[in-house]
């Protein structure tokens, strides 16, 4: 069924898709955290790290449809999302990279190709710059690198409705349910200082990688996707028609079928 949700009223109301039964769930200590986890599937790996504020159950519409393309599907709760824990220090992206690897570790993944919305991007990225012996390749979807990237911030009744059902969730699955302003604050303050790669830094990342985005993203600027398309060596540019920032609720089949190409591009 070829699903849609384009005003996130679906979502608002009810949520992604729920997750299948995992194979495998549980919790990794990692830098002051307990880090929630999940596996499905089976055949070689893939890792979605989800976006800010958000949790893994995000990627409901992707989970069954990667494991029915033969994937291993790892799904992470970032550190403070979700079910996992988090410490009384800052957050970054450097730390929830990290936090992947222990899972990866814990998982005795030695490599996987990496799936990244909005942070769980620059995460990814950061893996593959700082560990690309464990990255067979990054979806760097709808993210910035550098500040400049970012276009500047006008809510809208979309917008509105992801943030009430972040609220939602965040109050159902969190062991601080009741720290949902706190938690933005401080996810927000990552987001305004991080990250800080130069075109040097970008250069540098020799793994396969596509940059994609939304022809309509209401957070990252089109031009700073062709930049990081530029700047890293070999990068593929994908703009997806008629969605933004939340293509993955919006309309999963056509985020798939990038996802499952690129997958079988990197192997």
């Amino acid at each position: 069924m070829n699903f849609t949700d384009d005003e996130l009223l679906s979502f608002d109301a009810y949520g992604a898709a729920p997750l299948p039964t995992a194979a495998m769930e549980g919790f990794v200590e990692n830098d002051g955290a307990r880090i929630w986890h999940a596996v499905y599937g089976s055949g070689p790996a893939v890792v979605l790290l989800h976006g800010g504020l958000g949790h893994a159950g995000n990627w409901g519409h992707q989970v069954p449809a990667l494991v029915q393309a033969g994937r291993t599907v790892v799904v992470i709760d970032s550190r403070g999302h979700g079910r996992s824990t988090r410490d009384a220090g800052a957050f970054s992206y450097e730390r929830m990279a990290g936090d992947v690897l222990a899972v990866m570790g814990h998982l005795s993944l030695e490599k996987a190709a990496l799936v990244g919305w909005s942070d769980g991007a620059c995460t990814a990225l950061i893996l593959a710059d700082k560990h690309p012996e464990r990255v067979l390749g990054v979806f760097f979807f709808a993210c910035n690198m550098d500040p400049s990237g970012t276009l500047d911030f006008k809510p809208t009744p979309l917008t509105d409705r992801c943030f009430s059902r972040h609220g939602k969730d965040y109050a159902a699955l969190s062991a601080t349910p009741d720290d949902f302003s706190t938690f933005v604050s401080d996810v927000g303050r990552m987001m305004s200082t991080e990250p800080n790669y130069s075109a040097r830094q970008l250069r540098g990342i020799r793994v396969p990688v596509a940059v994609v985005i939304g022809e309509q993203d209401e957070f990252i600027r089109q031009d700073h996707a062709d930049y990081l398309a530029l700047s890293i060596p070999g990068a593929e540019l994908v703009v997806l028609a008629g969605v933004g920032h939340f293509a993955p609720l919006q309309r999963p089949v056509q985020f798939n079928r990038e996802v499952r190409r690129f997958l079988d591009r990197v192997g």
